[in-house]
């Protein structure tokens, strides 16, 4: 049996795509860029948003700050319109807490960000450990935030699953030393996956389960 969990939020957890897409439109607008359509932001995220900003604004860097400012303000008020858990998530995690085995969130979005929505989606589910974006540990693709996790759990990465439903995801799980398991619901496809080191795909959540006891 494994003795952690980590889970990516957006795109893994969260259907967020809708919300993030609407509210970085509503920036680019304000300043005079061009928008983009929601599907396309299924490759913008994952990054952050910083890197964000970055996709979105292309060669217009003067604007860069009053963007991402723009978005976050906008987000922080409009992040819960079209927002919702991935269907069967909710029982997932519940199920793998009731077999003993923690669940965790590593997400590149902000940490006040990534708990606040937790809090709102998940009332019920006692997450072990929430790590976000803070000053003074990289970003995903790096497994800082992974192995950091791993220790306050005090359990070996190697017996740990990290699941996401990007490259990004996979990089920074292979790199921790942990078992990476690519989520075939979310947001990039599974050649993405398999390419940056997913040794499992799973196309519906309760199939996490037969990992998690192996």
């Amino acid at each position: 049996m494994k003795k952690g969990v980590i889970f990516d939020l957006d795109g893994t957890l969260l259907h967020s795509l809708p919300d993030i897409a609407a509210a970085m439109n509503r920036a680019l607008t304000r300043y005079g860029l061009p928008t983009f359509e929601e599907n396309a932001y299924k490759y913008k995220v994952g990054n952050g948003v910083l890197k964000l900003t970055e996709r979105v604004i292309g060669e217009r860097a003067d604007l860069y700050d009053q963007v991402k400012t723009a978005y976050m303000a906008d987000y922080a008020r409009n992040n819960r319109i079209s927002t919702r858990p991935f269907r069967d998530i909710p029982e997932l995690l519940k199920e793998l807490i009731r077999r003993g085995i923690p669940v965790c969130v590593l997400t590149n979005k902000d940490q006040s960000d990534a708990e606040n929505m937790l809090a709102y989606y998940f009332p019920d589910i006692a997450f072990s450990v929430i790590r976000g974006r803070v000053e003074g540990v990289p970003l995903k693709p790096n497994p800082a935030g992974a192995l950091l996790i791993a220790e306050s759990l005090s359990v070996s990465p190697a017996d740990c699953l990290y699941v996401g439903d990007t490259g990004t995801d996979m990089s920074c799980g292979s790199a921790a030393g942990m078992e990476t398991v690519g989520v075939l619901w979310g947001y990039r496809p599974r050649e993405e996956l398999t390419a940056n080191g997913a040794r499992h795909l799973i196309s519906e959540p309760m199939e996490l389960l037969r990992l998690a006891e192996a």
